[in-house]
């Protein structure tokens, strides 16, 4: 099934990436480069390659590099920046809040400005204008962050916070790591997200964390998030050192594509 992509974006970019140091002493984690490429260029790429037209872009920690490196156009893309002044002290929730003004311009794909991915993520994400979706991959022994489960229907049923491989439990429930790429609809964002972040910020909740956000949503019922399953393409989430050499690793050799340019839409959930 094709369906019209997002023309819109945004991307969470302004933390201070202190598990990279000494690497983001001088350089903001998403310029980060993974054999050669900056993480948010490649983002960017990514994202005009599916049509996206105007991306939200917030920064933070050094965020002149980040401005310097994107400009305000990056290829065909509009970039729009939103500085928070207090990322040092404050949670993704709170970058997200701030970028309400783009959130409530339509539909709108969510990125981490620290994750590195193959362009066809963007595509799987496409295959419904009505759902919301969002990508993940199984939860790997080399991984760590938040994780979800999944419902028979391939819906998100529950999040998992601070997921490592010393407690995955081998007679538990099929773990699938959130990728902090996803798609979400204009009426999901005007009448469940946008007023939820206003309510969280407005009564303090400033270090709270997006995966937090949507993991309350989707617990009392007032989101639904299918889960688009990544397995077979490529992307890692850069927290570390040791997170980098193992994106570039993955990424050592060009991506395979279809003379053609077919695509077929993965099976979601």
């Amino acid at each position: 099934m094709t369906t019209n992509a997002p023309k819109k974006a945004v991307i969470l970019a302004a933390g201070s990436g202190s598990r990279l140091r000494p690497l983001t002493d001088l350089c903001p984690k998403p310029l980060i480069k993974v054999n050669g490429t900056p993480i948010l260029h490649n983002a960017l790429r990514n994202l005009e390659a599916v049509g996206v037209e105007d991306v939200t872009i917030v920064v933070g920690y050094r965020k002149d590099a980040i401005q310097y490196a994107c400009g305000n156009r990056f290829g065909r893309l509009k970039i729009n920046y939103v500085e928070s002044t207090v990322f040092d002290r404050t949670g993704s929730a709170y970058s997200l809040w701030l970028a309400r003004k783009a959130l409530l311009s339509g539909d709108c794909y969510l990125l981490e400005g620290d994750v590195f991915f193959e362009e066809d993520v963007l595509r799987y994400l496409n295959v419904s204008d009505a759902l919301d979706l969002a990508a993940v991959a199984p939860f790997e022994s080399s991984m760590e962050g938040s994780a979800v489960t999944l419902s028979e229907h391939g819906l998100i049923s529950e999040f998992r916070m601070k997921q490592t491989a010393a407690k995955l439990d081998a007679d538990g429930p099929a773990l699938f790591k959130t990728m902090n790429i996803l798609r979400l609809n204009s009426t999901t964002l005007r009448q469940t997200i946008v007023p939820s972040l206003d309510d969280i910020i407005g009564s303090g909740g400033t270090q709270t964390y997006t995966e937090e956000l949507l993991a309350g949503l989707i617990e009392r019922g007032r989101l639904q998030l299918a889960a688009v399953r990544c397995d077979d393409l490529r992307w890692y989430e850069i927290d570390s050192a040791d997170d980098l050499r193992i994106a570039e690793s993955i990424f050592a050799t060009a991506s395979p594509r279809s003379s053609d340019g077919s695509f077929e839409h993965p099976i979601v959930g």
